[in-house]
Formats: structure tokens, sequence, C-alpha cells
């Protein structure tokens, strides 16, 4: 017995500590910026333990009943977490008391746990084991549980079916107790009854978990849901509604086939025309593949490299028929040596020698928070200085002047702090509104005076206005984005977070 009950706190630490990363997690993808979420979500965990801890006192009597009957509860509260959060993440007005109120419950019940085990095998052992004992098992439980989460239950089962399958595990735990252990528990059939109630219910939410995700993404996004999947980076949803094909990432528009063409021809561009004949180009982030179809409307450009974390994304854009539509099956070209890395990475372990660019295309996601963040600091603009040449020119997506003014500038001040010449321009998106981009060059811009032919929004005089600011979006003092405090993932969640209120 006293194996099985050490047993169990293995069991019960790992499946503890994998519903405190499943919130954690499905809170950056759904709120942003990753730290915040994380470091307030440990910090409600680890208090509400603290209160079962202590309200663990309470419990008189029949400490196995207890113990089953906090099992069962901890596996369907935890179980159906995930499931509950995405489904209310669209449907609740504050979201965050949702979310912390839930963590808060399942983190009281999992303190009552292990002090509720001390006392089941107080006398057992000698208090001395005992303690020891317990509290390996349980700390060998989150290092499993650690290690579990981001190698195999994100990319391989997902936030909604990890949730489910450790409800299951704790409901499995309540059910041995009751059938292995032969001490007295009061109302042992009905525990029995209500155990596989609940190993019934996570079972079926365990298998219907992508009918789960699939009804919460189809009220929480236009169009219908034609793609979706979770890596170990972020969930990647793709949508249609009639001839609008849109790509979200972590419920993040990236873009809208209506109208991509503008932001990529403007981001392309203006670049590209500008240099006399770019044979080396580099792409950071992008792994749609529409910047790159830009690209390769040059014919002096003989090699692109591509740099873009997630595999699934340029997987997904490289083989599947709609998508390759959308960007002319520009991830096959010869051309490209696709690496999919970390950026900041790559770029500091790059061999300066051998990889040198005329054309350096940034097409990130905004830096909504700290792991972005980093690719728009001046630490990495100082490595990006290496990998252009002398008279080559890079260019960088830099949200929305208008709704994000000082973020806007920040990535530009963060530019010339590194050592670029800045030259800043803009242009209206109908799916994002004004948007904002930063060319940095070592000598100054001069706007081309020609453009590839076919271009549907793009051309020179257009090209010409887009470099003129309004009041409302003209150059502010910001502070310089460095690693150490990152401001300009402040500013950003400030002005956007104020933008979506108004």
């Amino acid at each position: 017995m006293e194996i099985l009950l050490l047993f169990s706190a293995f069991v019960i630490a790992t499946c503890g500590l994998i519903y405190e990363l499943i919130a954690g997690t499905l809170a950056s993808y759904l709120l942003g910026d990753s730290v915040t979420q994380f470091s307030t979500i440990i910090g409600t965990y680890l208090f509400a333990m603290g209160v079962g801890s202590w309200l663990s006192r309470y419990l008189e009597r029949d400490l196995l009943g207890h113990f089953v009957r906090i099992e069962l509860l901890v596996g369907a509260v935890g179980g159906s977490s995930a499931a509950a959060l995405f489904i209310l993440f669209d449907h609740v007005a504050s979201f965050r008391l949702w979310l912390y109120s839930l963590v808060g419950v399942i983190g009281i019940l999992v303190g009552i746990e292990i002090p509720l085990l001390l006392r089941i095998l107080e006398g057992r052992l000698a208090f001395k084991d005992l303690v020891s004992k317990v509290f390996t098992f349980d700390y060998i439980g989150a290092l499993f549980a650690s290690l579990l989460f981001p190698l195999v239950l994100v990319p391989y089962l997902g936030l909604i079916r990890s949730a489910f399958l450790f409800g299951i595990l704790n409901t499995l735990v309540a059910i041995w107790v009751l059938y292995a252990i032969k001490a007295p528990i009061l109302r042992r059939g009905a525990h029995k009854a209500a155990a596989f109630v609940v190993l019934a219910l996570l079972g079926a939410g365990f298998v219907w978990s992508e009918r789960i995700q699939s009804i919460a993404e189809a009220s929480a996004y236009p169009g219908t849901v034609v793609y979706a999947e979770s890596t170990p980076y972020q969930r990647i949803v793709v949508t249609r509604q009639q001839r609008d094909i849109r790509l979200f990432l972590n419920s993040n528009l990236q873009f809208s086939s209506l109208d991509e063409y503008r932001y990529h021809e403007a981001l392309v561009h203006p670049v590209m025309s500008a240099l006399k004949a770019p044979r080396k180009v580099l792409i950071i982030g992008g792994g749609d593949g529409l910047a790159l179809r830009e690209v390769l409307k040059y014919p002096a450009v003989e090699a692109v490299t591509m740099v873009d974390l997630d595999p699934a994304v340029t997987r997904l854009f490289s083989h599947n028929e709609m998508m390759t539509g959308l960007n002319g099956g520009s991830l096959s070209s010869p051309k490209l040596t696709l690496i999919n890395a970390d950026a900041f990475l790559w770029l500091r372990e790059r061999k300066t020698a051998e990889m040198r660019f005329d054309a350096v295309i940034i097409d990130l996601p905004d830096p909504s928070n700290f792991s972005i963040g980093k690719l728009y600091s001046l630490t990495f603009y100082r490595l990006l200085k290496s990998a252009v040449n002398q008279d080559g020119l890079v260019v960088i997506q830099s949200t929305s002047p208008l709704v994000a003014r000082k973020s806007f500038w920040c990535v530009n001040n963060t530019l010339a702090a590194a050592g670029f010449q800045t030259a800043a321009y803009h242009l209206f998106v109908p799916s994002f509104g004004e948007w904002g981009f930063i060319i940095g060059s070592f000598s100054p811009y001069r706007p081309p005076d020609r453009l590839p032919e076919g271009l549907r929004f793009l051309d020179l005089p257009t090209m010409q206005a887009m470099f003129q600011f309004p009041p409302d979006m003209a150059h502010v003092a910001t502070a310089i984005q460095r690693l150490d405090d990152q401001p300009l993932v402040r500013y950003f969640d400030e002005e956007w977070g104020n933008y979506l209120i108004y």
C-alpha cells in the first residue's frame, strides 16, 4: 500500500504541474506577453496551493475518502480546464477573472493532496522517511512533467487533449485507491460510481478534443476554420470565408488573402527595387512564403535564405494546395534555403564570412511578448549589421504608426541606435489599418525610380507618398528596445490594449 500511495505522489505532482503549464501556455496564446502570463499564473497557482495546504487541516476522519474526492475534483476541474478556457475566451467579458479563478481552484485542490497523503501514510513510515519519500516522488513528478509538456504533449496532443489525459490519470488514482486499499472508506460504492462517471466524461472529452477545439475556434474566428494545429511555438489557425483566406497565429491575424498583396508589395519592393542587382536575400520570418513570392520577381536574385522558427508554418505553406496558390509555390523555389531556427540564435552563430546579404527582409509577428521582442532589440540589430553588405538594405515590418505610434518609432529609434540610417514609411491595409515599415541602410536611402511590372498596388507615385507622415503619426522620442527591459513590448501592449478597449 505504501508504495502505491507514494507512486500517487508522483502522479499527482505530474498532473498538478501539467495543469499549471497548460494554463500558462493557453494564457500566453490568447492574451500574449508570455512572461507576464506565466509569472502571474505561477504566482496564483502557488498561492492557491498554500491555501489548499492550510485548508487540509480541517479535513478530519475518513482521510482516504477525502483523498478520493479531491482526486476526482482535481481530475474533473483540471481535466476540463483547457476546453473550458478556450470556449469561455470569446464569450465572457472578463476572461482573466475566469482564468485566475480556475487556476486558483485547481491550485487549492492540488495543495490539499500532498498534506492529505502525508497524513494517510503517517504511522506507516518513520517521519523522516515519510517526508523524504513523499517529496522525492513529488519532485520527480514535477521534473517528468516539465520535460513531457514541451517535448510530447504540446506538439503531439495539444492543450485540450493533454488536460483531459491528466484528468483521467487523477481519476485513475482515485479508482485504484477505491479498489486496492481495503481500509474503511465511507460510501465506497457511491465513490466508485462517481469515479466512473468522471472517467467516462473525461474520456469522451479526450476523444472529442479536436471537435471541442473546433467549436471554440468557430465562434472566435470569422468564416470557417479550415486548418488548425498546435505546435511547440504557437497555435496556427487558417479560416476561409468566401474568397477571403486568413492566417492567425495565437489568435492574431497575420494576413487576409484579399489585401495581403498591399502589405507584401510595400514590404519588399521599396528595398529590392532600390538595389542595383540584389543577388543574395535573407528573409527572417515570412514562413507563409508571401514575401518570398515578391522577392522572386527579381531575376538577379540567385539565392534566398529564409529563417523561420516554426516548421509547421513552412510545411503548411509548402504543401497545402490552397496556401501554395497564394504564394505561387515560392517555398519550392530551388533558389531557397529554408532554415527552421530561432533567428536570434542563428544570426549570432552564423559564420560572417559565409553569409552577407544584399537585402534583409524582416517579416515577424508584432512584438507582443518578450520572446518576439528580442528580435526587435538593439542587440539583434547589431548582430544584423554583420549580415548586411555595405550597400545593402534592411526592411522591418513595424506595426501601426497610428494605433501604436510609440511602438513604431521605438523600432526606428532602436535601429538607428544600432548604427543604421533609417527611412520610415506607411500605407493602408484594410485588414490591419494604417501599417508601417522601417528601412535601415549604411548610407541615406534613395527611393527607386523603377518597379517590377504587374504589381497590383504599388507604383512610383504611391511609393513616394508612403514616406510622408501626417502629424498624428510623426516621429516621437522613445526608449531604446534593449534585452534587459524591452520597453517596446510595454509600449505595444499599452497602445494596442487601449485601442482594442476603445
